[in-house]
C-alpha cells in the first residue's frame, strides 16, 4: 500500500518547487482507482476515528482486566493513531485528484509525507498486535491449563510496550529520512520551510527488504496459521456440542439399560470461550485480507522494481494496487467495531449502556 518515498526525488514539475508535483502522474496511473475510490476515504476516516474512541471508552468503563482486553484496547488506540496520521496524505491525495491547479502554501511533502511513516509504523503496530492476539487465543486453546497462567494482563502490558519499540525500530531507516530546512521559493523569493531528504535511496530500499518483505510475510504465515488453528477449534467445538445435544435430546441405552455416556463437552470451551474465538477469528480475517494488496505489491516491489509510481509500463497497475491497499488499511482500522459488537457480550452491554444514558437527557427534554 506504500508509495516507496523515494520515487518522490523524480523531476516532474521543477517550476512549482512548492506547488503540486505529483497529482498529474498519479492521476494517469490510476485515474480508475481514485475515481471510484478516493470519495470513500472521509468517510471510512471518519467513521474510523469515531469507531476507535468509542472502542476506547467502552474497554475503559468495561475494565481492561484479561490479555485478551488490553490487546483490543492497545488495537483500538493504535488504528486511531494511524487513522489521524494518515489523514493527511489522505488529504493530499484527494486534493490532488480534485483540485489539480491547487498550489500549497508550503511544501506539499508536509502534507504528503511528514506523518506518513509514523502513521505506517502506528499500522505495523496495529500488525502485531493482532499476530499477538491470535498467537495467545491459539496457546489458550490449544493448551489451555498450560498458557491460561501465562499471559496475565501485566505481561501482555509488557509485551504491548515491547511491539511498540519493535515497530519503531523496524521504521527507524525510513523515520530518520527527513529533517526541515528552509529553501527561497523561485517563484515568490521568500524563504519557506520544506523537508529533506537524507539517504533516501538506501534506507527506502532497506524499509522494501526488512519490513515490506521479511516482516509482513511473517505476520501474513503466522496470522493465516492461526486463524485456520482457531476456525478447526471452533468446528470442532460446534460438533461436539452437536452430539451432545443430539445425545441429550434421545438419549442412547447399553445392553444393560444404563445411559451410556455422553461426549465430553466442548473440550473446556464454554460460551464465552467461544465467542471470544469467533472475534479473534473475525478480527484476525480482516487483517489477512486487508493485507493481502499490500502484500502484493512488496512482493512484487521486491521482484521487480519497476513496480512504482516512476515513468515505468506497471505504473498504471501499481497505482490502482496502491489506491485499494489504502482503502483496505482504512477498513482495517474501523471496523473492528463490529466484530466486538457482535461477540463480545460485556462490550455491547456497556455499549448500550452508554448509548442509553446519552439518549436520556435527550427524552427528558420532551416530558
Amino acid at each position: 500500500m506504500e508509495v516507496v518515498d523515494s520515487n518522490l526525488s523524480i523531476s516532474l514539475a521543477p517550476n512549482k518547487t512548492f506547488g503540486n508535483p505529483l497529482a498529474k502522474p498519479y492521476q494517469r496511473e490510476s485515474l480508475m482507482a481514485l475515481t471510484v475510490l478516493a470519495p470513500s476515504w472521509p468517510v471510512i476516516i471518519m467513521f474510523g476515528l469515531v469507531a476507535n474512541v468509542i472502542n476506547i471508552v467502552v474497554f475503559i468503563k468495561a475494565g481492561v482486566k484479561d490479555n485478551v482486553t488490553t490487546l483490543l484496547f492497545s488495537l483500538a488506540v493504535s488504528d486511531l493513531t494511524f487513522l489521524v496520521l494518515v489523514t493527511p496524505n489522505t488529504c493530499y491525495w484527494i486534493i490532488s485528484f480534485y483540485f489539480e491547479s491547487y498550489i500549497w502554501p508550503f511544501h506539499y511533502r508536509f502534507v504528503h509525507t511528514l506523518f506518513y511513516w509514523p502513521a505506517f509504523t502506528a499500522y505495523d503496530l496495529s500488525a502485531f498486535i493482532s499476530v499477538s492476539l491470535g498467537v495467545m487465543r491459539c496457546a489458550c486453546v490449544a493448551m489451555p491449563l498450560k498458557f491460561k497462567a501465562v499471559f496475565t494482563k501485566s505481561r501482555t502490558i509488557k509485551w504491548v510496550l515491547f511491539l511498540i519499540v519493535l515497530a519503531v525500530s523496524l521504521r527507524a531507516p525510513v523515520l530518520s529520512i527527513y529533517s526541515i530546512e528552509w529553501k527561497a521559493d523561485p517563484v515568490t523569493n521568500v524563504s519557506k520551510p520544506y523537508l529533506k531528504a537524507t539517504n533516501l535511496e538506501p534506507m527506502s530500499r532497506i524499509n522494501d527488504v526488512m519490513n515490506r518483505g521479511f516482516v509482513i510475510c511473517i505476520n501474513y504465515i503466522v496470522m493465516i496459521s492461526c486463524v485456520f488453528i482457531l476456525s478447526f477449534k471452533l468446528f470442532e467445538a460446534s460438533r461436539i456440542r452437536q452430539n451432545a445435544t443430539a445425545n441429550n435430546l434421545s438419549p442412547a441405552l447399553s445392553p444393560d439399560h444404563q445411559p451410556s455416556r455422553q461426549p465430553k463437552p466442548t473440550q473446556g470451551l464454554v460460551s464465552r470461550d467461544l465467542q471470544v474465538i469467533k472475534s479473534v477469528v473475525l478480527v484476525c480475517t480482516i487483517f489477512v485480507f486487508s493485507q493481502l494488496p499490500y502484500l502484493i505489491i512488496s512482493l512484487t516491489r521486491l521482484i521487480n522494481t519497476e513496480f512504482n509510481i516512476n515513468e515505468s509500463r506497471l505504473m498504471k497497475l501499481f497505482g490502482i494496487f496502491s489506491d485499494v491497499a489504502r482503502t483496505c488499511a482504512a477498513l482495517n482500522a474501523s471496523i473492528n467495531i463490529f466484530v466486538y459488537y457482535n461477540f463480545n457480550s460485556r462490550y455491547r452491554s456497556v455499549f448500550l449502556v452508554m448509548l442509553s444514558s446519552e439518549q436520556k437527557p435527550k427524552s427528558n427534554n420532551f416530558m
